[in-house]
């Protein structure tokens, strides 16, 4: 028997966008000032009361295991905000609390997957996603869209997708890379077809809270038999700054919860007690003028995009990303501060010049299922972004 890793370990990559984070800050290290818009996290603070609750929790000493699935307290809260914010009517009882939404999410996988199923996933998608799958033994059939469907499939798309194989479909709204919305009538059409195939929903929303001019709307919204098979997919990450806190969440029928609780019990256990409280601490605090701010940077580096050449955009309506189109830099050349030239190959070297040239971090498409495209998060101040915007025009301008 050879000791090798096990071939599941094998097939999967890491993370891309945490990979080029690693690699930015490795560079930064060495002196060089890099404009970083790569990294998904938020720059505001975590809320006070949220910070003041898990110090509280750490003074009080509640450092002890909890429920597998998260306090009670908590539990409760979340399922207050669903009905109140969502118009979702969950229990607590149907609720568990992860270390993160990104445990949530290969929770949800784990409970449902088995090795040869399908899972319908609108591509552009997040990274961890097909790999989560995979991790499963399970498939991921991507769902094509670009810009010229804003990044969205449709109904239509959906109804002629689905197999006896499919197990599952993932919704991402917004999304993560593009920032694409999902209108209330679009999801309706979706959930329309749905109500047709017995299959799960996988609803991830975690930037629920961000988006500029669309309401966001859940699919468990549309009627109870998609409810009882629906995972709403949320956390504390995006939506208060939390990301080092690690909570996320979801709320589903009671038995998927209960499976899902017993997978956790052999994990990870409960998620954190001193972030848990934190979590209830931020419940209720979120600031709307962090929509306004994150809109004022989104228009700001749309425009900045829109008169760079060989660059298309389309107009992100939630999250903290814009997703250009690079493709016609591919086959240039491009001249070096240093003077030497390099063809651009792909978006993926023009990505890596970028970081090592320009010093600008970005991720490239192809993680996302995008080979054509990057991804920016505009997470970052206002001066952050000015630099980056002039780097880019330096860059574009340095390209023949």
């Amino acid at each position: 028997m050879s000791l090798e890793l096990s071939e599941r370990f094998q097939a999967i990559a890491p993370s891309p966008t945490l990979s080029i984070d690693a690699k930015t800050k490795a560079l930064a290290a060495t002196g060089v000032e890099i404009v970083n818009l790569s990294v998904g996290e938020p720059d505001f603070a975590t809320p006070d009361r949220a910070s003041l609750a898990g110090v509280a929790a750490i003074v009080g000493n509640f450092t002890k295991y909890t429920p597998v699935p998260g306090i009670m307290e908590l539990r409760t809260k979340i399922a207050e905000k669903l009905a109140t914010e969502n118009q979702l009517q969950y229990k607590p009882e149907e609720i568990i609390v992860s270390s993160g939404a990104k445990q949530s999410l290969y929770n949800v996988f784990m409970a449902i997957l088995n090795p040869g199923d399908e899972v319908l996933l609108p591509a552009p998608y997040w990274v961890s996603y097909p790999e989560q799958i995979r991790l499963c033994g399970a498939i991921a059939v991507p769902l094509e869209t670009d810009e010229s469907t804003g990044f969205k499939v449709t109904a239509q798309q959906i109804e002629q997708a689905i197999t006896p194989k499919t197990k599952a479909i993932l919704v991402n709204s917004p999304s993560n890379p593009t920032g694409a919305v999902y209108t209330p009538n679009e999801i309706k059409a979706i959930a329309a077809v749905l109500e047709k195939h017995e299959l799960f929903i996988v609803s991830d929303e975690i930037y629920e809270q961000l988006t500029y001019g669309t309401e966001h709307y859940s699919i468990a919204r549309y009627s109870e038999n998609l409810r009882n098979r629906t995972f709403v997919v949320n956390g504390f990450s995006k939506t208060f700054a939390m990301t080092g806190w690690r909570v996320g969440y979801v709320a589903a029928p009671k038995h998927l919860v209960n499976a899902m609780s017993s997978f956790q019990s052999h994990t990870t256990s409960n998620p954190s007690s001193i972030s848990q409280k934190a979590a209830l601490g931020a419940l209720g605090t979120f600031d709307q003028a962090i929509v306004r701010e994150f809109q004022s940077r989104r228009d700001y580096v749309l425009g900045q995009l829109q008169e760079l050449p060989g660059i298309t955009v389309a107009k992100p309506e939630g999250a903290f990303y814009i997703f250009p189109n690079a493709k016609n830099w591919v086959g240039l050349t491009y001249t070096m501060h240093d003077g030497s030239r390099i063809k651009v190959d792909s978006v993926d070297v023009a990505c890596e010049l970028l970081l090592t040239d320009a010093f600008v971090s970005v991720v490239p498409g192809s993680g996302f299922g995008a080979p054509n495209n990057f991804r920016i998060s505009y997470a970052t101040s206002m001066a952050q972004l000015q630099k980056a915007m002039q780097r880019f025009k330096d860059f574009a301008d340095r390209l023949n």
